[in-house]
């Protein structure tokens, strides 16, 4: 461990990486006791809500002590990371308040208050969180690290730093191995460290198949021990059966992104009245118009599907009606109609079902509005998206079509006033000019928030949905 001369004790605090989080819980720490930290350095990874975020130190020095171990849900304002610094420096701008105390005073670790013991602070602007920390079972730490622990506590309270006790462990283990975020959550879901798992991808980050390959190594049958066969001995009964029968169930616990889903839609259920409306329509001239856009050069390296076109088709359906792209506010008894659309399509990720946005979506050409939508797809199935993207919706699409499913009733993405289900698109048998013969058909189904939507109102979004895409021309006529 450096020394320090003229050094004082900053604690990090747990900041609010999103817009209003009130906590986050710790997946990975990258930084122990002892380990010499830089400004920007990333030292731990923390589960929102919303996201997965890596949270950057905004100072030098030396770390003291970590004051939560993985696994445990923090509020935010809540100290999580003691780091000494030399000279007392100021932490760096923009960085969250810290309290500043002399190098010989025993850093005591920050505990969240119990239950009902008052409120907390948070960062600035987003008041004060009134919940008390839920922290969840804390992980079984080696001797030797309580060892350490302790010669290091004690070293502070008589104003001198210890020399670090001598481990043998490799330098590759201090550093942060590479692996795109879903191959981190395939490998925490199997209990696997990624710092034991060999790499044989490219600049040697880690993929899926390694984790897998680990998952089997460690699941390798131990050698069978030839023993010599016991002397001939009176008959006995014949032992019981084993059993490899293992455990009849699974237990998953509920949090982050699948916690905040749960909670979201029992809210908006039994917040908002829905009401569902259902249209079966035949989509073939919009089917051959994809095929005839994937053609076109204005669309070339763009990934042009249905979703394309019925997303303009319901952009195009709100100008005509824009009452249906509004939201219920219940404080002031008012509904507040949106002159933007920030257009939602919800996204089934390794870390679950969520809904980034496309910001100003009515305004978007249609090439623009293909960039954008395969920009959000391939950014959600990497795990890269942001808090910000998916705050601000206003009306959302989900296509449960691509399960080859035909149609759902679909739940409100609280604060949105309309959500548009599309189910699969397949041939059917459909009287067409009198004749019946077999075309592209899918059921689309709305759902709308019936306090300020009405039967009139969501119809006619709904009917106007499934003419342009009967007839896409009506993207031009009634534009």
């Amino acid at each position: 461990m450096t020394t320090m001369t003229n050094a004082s004790v900053r604690e990090f605090k747990m900041p609010d990486v999103g817009e209003g989080l009130t906590e986050a819980e710790i997946l990975k720490w990258y930084v122990q006791p002892g380990d010499t930290v830089t400004d920007g350095q990333v030292v731990c990874e923390v589960e929102t809500a919303k996201a997965a975020v890596e949270l950057p130190i905004p100072y030098d020095g030396v770390v003291r002590a970590l004051h939560f171990p993985e696994g445990t849900t923090v509020d935010v304002g809540t100290s999580i990371i003691a780091v000494e610094v030399a000279g007392g420096a100021a932490p760096a701008a923009g960085a969250p308040a810290a309290e500043t105390e002399p190098a010989s005073a025993p850093q005591e670790p920050q505990e969240p208050k119990a239950e009902g013991s008052g409120r907390q602070p948070v960062l600035v602007g987003y008041g004060v969180a009134t919940s008390a920390t839920r922290r969840r079972p804390r992980k079984a730490a080696p001797e030797a690290s309580a060892g350490q622990a302790a010669v290091s506590v004690q070293a502070e309270l008589n104003g001198r730093t210890p020399a670090p006790e001598p481990v043998a462990e490799p330098a590759a283990a201090r550093q942060r191995p590479l692996a795109k975020p879903p191959v981190r959550k395939l490998a925490k879901d199997l209990g696997i460290d990624l710092a034991t798992v060999i790499p044989t991808g490219p600049d040697g980050i880690i993929t899926r198949e390694d984790v897998h390959a680990a998952v089997s190594a460690t699941q390798a049958p131990e050698p069978e021990v030839q023993t010599p066969a016991p002397a001939p001995a009176a008959p006995a009964a014949a032992p019981a059966p084993v059993s490899y029968d293992t455990a009849r169930e699974t237990r998953i616990p509920v949090k982050g992104v699948r916690k905040a889903t749960a909670a979201a839609m029992v809210g908006s259920a039994f917040t908002a009245p829905h009401v569902t409306e259902f249209v079966t329509v035949d989509v073939t001239r919009t089917m051959k118009l994809v095929e005839e856009l994937k053609e076109d050069k204005e669309f070339s390296g763009l990934r042009v599907n249905p979703l394309l076109l019925i997303a303009k088709a319901l952009l195009v359906a709100i100008r005509r009606n824009p009452e249906i792209n509004a939201s219920w506010d219940e404080a002031a008894q008012e509904i507040v109609v949106k002159h933007y659309v920030n257009l939602g399509i919800a996204a089934a990720t390794p870390r679950g079902l969520i809904v980034p946005n496309i910001k100003d979506a009515h305004a978007k050409t249609l090439p623009q509005l293909a960039e954008s939508l395969g920009e959000l797809v391939s950014t959600a199935r990497e795990g890269k998206t942001s808090p910000s993207a998916m705050q601000g919706g206003t009306v959302t699409i989900t296509n449960v079509g691509v399960f080859g499913v035909d149609t759902g009733t679909p739940i409100l993405n609280p604060g949105e006033s309309a959500i548009l289900a599309v189910g699969a698109i397949k041939p059917q048998p459909w009287v067409h000019k009198g004749k019946v013969k077999p075309r592209q058909v899918t059921t689309l189904a709305l759902s709308f928030d019936h306090r300020l939507v009405d039967g009139e109102l969501g119809s006619k979004v709904l009917a106007d949905v499934a003419a342009i895409l009967e007839q896409p021309k009506r993207l031009i006529t009634w534009a």
